[in-house]
């Protein structure tokens, strides 16, 4: 904890974003395989040429946004998708072929989570929520 005097009005994780190499086949990968909706699909910028593209989780609060490489940068960002039922939801991916861990890791006072790959190699960490309290 700081000793800053200055109350800071910053709340909420509300975007993370990643750095995705074809906006239009991430677009698909996040609605068709794994099932977000789009939250925003806007054009920006003198002539349009920059796009704002938001996706998430049915009734998350949270919005990841899918950019195009800046300076030619290459994903590898990171995010925690939690799930009520991480087997089935390995089981399910795995399945359809999506780059996940050969199994979930259980690690004792951990929740239950596997890693998995987007085509960008994005990762993210599908988790079950820590139990309260």
């Amino acid at each position: 904890m700081s000793d800053n005097t200055t109350t800071s009005t910053l709340n909420d994780i509300s975007v993370v974003m990643f750095t995705v190499a074809d906006v239009d086949a991430a677009l698909t990968f996040y609605t068709g395989t794994l099932g977000f909706e789009v939250r925003a699909d806007v054009r920006f910028g003198e002539h349009g040429e920059n796009r704002w593209l938001e996706v998430a989780p049915p009734g998350s609060h949270a919005r990841l946004s899918l950019n195009p490489p800046m300076g030619n940068a290459p994903g590898g960002g990171s995010i925690g998708v939690e799930t009520p039922d991480v087997l089935s939801e390995h089981k399910r991916l795995k399945a359809l072929g999506v780059d996940v861990d050969a199994e979930p890791m259980r690690t004792p006072s951990a929740p239950l989570l596997f890693m998995m790959r987007d085509p960008d190699s994005n990762h993210l960490a599908i988790v079950e929520p820590a139990p309260a309290g």
